[in-house]
């Protein structure tokens, strides 16, 4: 169970460092990489700050999936991660219900279930032990 938790906290870091670039690519950038970015223009760019600093949010959570327990200080931060994940997962899927995007909302809903085992995992019945 030990190695299942760290495969899947190291995709959901992958998932989270994947999508913190939004901090760094402007606005005209990720409109022009096609239909599925489209949405950066329905936003002022005072939300799509906003909407950056999740992605500030989402390289620390891919940190604290991962660096606290190789480095064996503080583990009890990877379950924090992950269930910061899930919350913010779980927005996530809310915003997508209410802009009506329900087709992408299975891909949310994956990553709020793998967040919420590795919390389980970590927190649970197979906390990290070095």
């Amino acid at each position: 169970m030990n190695v299942a938790l760290w495969i899947i906290a190291g995709a959901l870091a992958a998932v989270c460092l994947v999508g913190s670039s939004k901090m760094f690519v402007p606005q005209e950038k990720l409109a022009a990489m096609g239909s599925s970015a489209q949405w950066v223009l329905e936003f002022s760019p005072g939300t799509l700050k906003a909407i950056g600093a999740v992605g500030a949010v989402e390289l620390l959570a891919a940190v604290g999936l991962i660096l606290p327990a190789v480095l064996d200080i503080t583990p009890v931060l990877v379950p924090l991660a992950a269930t910061g994940l899930v919350l913010l997962f779980a927005r996530a899927v809310t915003m997508r219900l209410r802009r009506g995007e329900k087709a992408t909302i299975v891909g949310d809903l994956v990553y709020v279930a793998l967040a919420a085992f590795v919390a389980w995992g970590r927190f649970g019945p197979m906390p990290f032990t070095g």
